[in-house]
């Protein structure tokens, strides 16, 4: 087995060990459970960082196919969760978004793709991709929060709490940090579509144009979404299914599209 085997099932097994050590509440003598997550979270991102470094990296340039797009993603989404943890009751959502980044490092070392961009890429398109990366990061985590709230709201409205209400924060900040994360993600995917506008040569060719429009509209649901909790309070059902039409949207723009262009017609 050569060292990048060793480094992608080292940095999986972690990954699923943090996410169950959240599970089951392990503690200990020395840690606590937040400490425990932590520590396992830190390590899993870091070796991930070394699976994305040695797959990315090539001699002609970027490698940002599709899955590994998709670890990049993330990898991104896990390092804001360990970063917010410290700060935000976000603990849960490492439950699901740390076994899928294992199951996307998984998927990278299996699955060969190729979308190269070479060194000599204008820094601008960079910057655009930097802002897309973000952008779907933030706004997948708001619809992973939004999802636990649509839980907490079920259980709440059908009297059976059960062990969620009791992993779970008050609703109230629940949907407080579900608005911090699409505010943020938000910003960031105006800043993308500012920056495609700006930067990219043609944001309407016949092989981006439905990621363009997409994303636009993705962008117009995530607005209508803003507008209506600051004008009309807008909160509780109303607010889940805009959050995750909107992200369903954006994801069939970036993924539908890199997966069509890439694994199906082949086309870099």
């Amino acid at each position: 087995m050569n060292t990048f085997a060793i480094i992608s099932l080292s940095a999986i097994f972690l990954y699923l060990a943090a996410a169950v050590s959240r599970l089951y509440r392990i503690n200990s003598i020395v840690l606590s459970p937040k400490s425990i997550l932590l520590l396992l979270g830190g390590l899993a991102v870091t070796l991930h960082a070394l699976v994305l470094y040695q797959s990315m990296i090539t001699p002609l340039g970027l490698n940002l196919g599709f899955f590994n797009a998709a670890s990049l993603i993330a990898w991104v989404i896990a390092l804001l969760l360990l970063l917010s943890l410290p700060r935000q009751p976000i603990d849960n959502l490492t439950i699901i978004l740390f076994p899928l980044a294992a199951l996307t490092i998984g998927l990278e070392g299996y699955f060969h793709t190729e979308r190269i961009f070479s060194e000599e890429t204008e820094w601008g398109v960079r910057l655009h991709i930097f802002f897309s990366i973000f952008a779907y990061s933030f706004l997948s985590i708001s619809a992973l929060q939004a999802l636990f709230l649509a839980l907490q709201n079920y259980k709440l409205h059908h009297k059976h709490p059960g062990w969620v209400m009791g992993k779970l924060p008050p609703l109230q900040v629940m949907e407080t940090l579900l608005f911090q994360m699409i505010a943020l993600g938000f910003g960031l995917l105006s800043l993308s579509l500012f920056s495609g506008i700006v930067f990219l040569d043609d944001l309407f060719a016949q092989h981006l144009v439905h990621k363009t429009v997409l994303s636009i509209l993705a962008w117009c649901v995530f607005a209508v979404l803003l507008w209506g909790r600051i004008r009309y309070g807008w909160r509780g059902k109303t607010a889940i299914r805009w959050n995750l039409s909107g992200f369903l949207v954006l994801m069939v723009a970036y993924f539908g599209s890199k997966l069509v262009l890439e694994l199906i017609l082949h086309r870099l």
